[in-house]
């Protein structure tokens, strides 16, 4: 995990050398590099490494069961809650594939830019054997598409790059080598808004959808007791 804040932007960017599984530690790590950006005020750029963006929680953790996998769900949809509200813009540079809880992160940032690939990009999670938490399923109706909410979510379409702006997963998306810099674009863009506006019109807008989640994430960790 790398993070490094300039000119106002703060580009948060996730390698773990092989396909950036959300564990306790990048999740851990991921809310350490939002509180910097935080502390300084900076729009943030989250970004994975090329060919993939995140496969999504650590499969070992979350089938093993247990204490471990009930706090590993609630610290990645409390991260997910965290980036909804964020007091500044949340861009995502989508390097690659995204699924399941990574499908739930591009849904929570403000603007997201997906590589042109054959790339997979969706909630996996019906497919491989897990009921969809309630936390991603109120997370999924803020922002998906009404015409792709139940494919997605209850049968567990997977898109390619194009097909995720249709679906809401993405807001566009550009050649894999301009993604760095068109990402950059349009963070710069945003940080040029006024931010304490922003802050307040994002949860103006988005109270109804964050009360729903914190409700959803409560009966999540509760039924995992």
């Amino acid at each position: 995990m790398e993070c490094t804040i300039e000119d106002g932007i703060a580009t948060i960017a996730m390698d773990d050398g092989k396909v950036n599984v959300l564990s306790p530690a990048m999740l851990t790590a991921l809310g350490e590099a939002l509180d910097e950006a935080a502390g300084a005020g900076a729009v943030v750029v989250l970004a994975g490494r090329d060919g993939v963006f995140s496969a999504g929680f650590d499969l070992k953790v979350l089938t093993g069961g247990g204490e471990a996998a009930r706090a590993m769900l609630r610290q990645g949809f409390e991260l997910a809650h965290r980036m909804l509200s964020f007091p500044t813009p949340v861009v995502v540079a989508c390097s690659g594939h995204a699924l399941a809880m990574a499908s739930f992160l591009l849904l929570s940032a403000d603007y997201r830019l997906g590589a042109d690939g054959p790339f997979k990009i969706g909630a996996n999670e019906v497919a491989i054997g897990f009921p969809v938490p309630r936390a991603a399923i109120e997370i999924c109706r803020q922002r998906l598409a009404t015409a792709h909410f139940s494919r997605a979510v209850v049968s567990a379409e997977i898109y390619s790059p194009e097909g995720a702006v249709t679906a809401g997963f993405l807001d566009e998306v550009v050649a894999a080598g301009a993604l760095a810099e068109a990402s950059a674009a349009v963070a710069g863009r945003l940080a040029q808004l006024d931010l304490r506006a922003h802050a307040r019109t994002k949860l103006a807008a988005r109270g109804p959808a964050l009360d729903a989640l914190r409700a959803a994430i409560e009966e999540d960790d509760a039924a995992l007791a």
